[in-house]
């Protein structure tokens, strides 16, 4: 009889409060460059992309900028620094496209996801955004409750 491969446990962490503060224009899919510390504590889901943002580097580069990686508990004298800038792997065409909207008055990129892909390679998902007025705000909080008791009614029926 063949032994059945364990199925990996996926790590996925996700900036929910991204969704509530911009609009969501593109999405890219993207390597991340990480030291061996680094994969180690993303591995174990030690990571935090609330205060994280994305910025162009006067070569064209894209870099993540304060996204929190924990220490790795086992590492040594060799501990990455927690929150270092990290070099994002995109195709050039879509570093182009994404540098031309950037320039323009209201969009920014933001760090939405970061996952473990199916080879074992860290994978960021940033976003194309635009910032919310505070109407779009109080609407999206508005429709979330609305769903919510929309949900409690359904449960008391059944």
């Amino acid at each position: 009889m063949a032994r059945k491969s364990k199925p990996k446990a996926t790590i996925e962490i996700i900036n929910r409060k991204a969704k509530f503060e911009y609009h969501f224009l593109a999405q890219f899919e993207m390597g991340i460059i990480l030291t061996g510390t680094e994969i180690k504590s993303v591995r174990l889901g030690e990571v935090n992309l609330k205060d994280a943002y994305c910025l162009f580097t006067k070569e064209g580069e894209l870099i993540i900028k304060s996204m929190f990686i924990a220490e790795y508990k086992f590492g040594n004298q060799n501990n990455h620094e927690t929150r270092r800038d990290r070099k994002l792997l995109l195709r050039k065409p879509e570093l182009r496209k994404l540098q031309k909207k950037v320039k323009e008055k209201g969009f920014s990129i933001v760090p939405y996801r970061m996952y473990i892909g199916e080879r074992g390679f860290a994978k960021m998902e940033i976003v194309l955004g635009q910032g919310k007025k505070s109407y779009d705000k109080r609407d999206t909080i508005k429709q979330r409750d609305n769903k919510r008791e929309l949900d409690r009614v359904k449960k008391m029926y059944r």
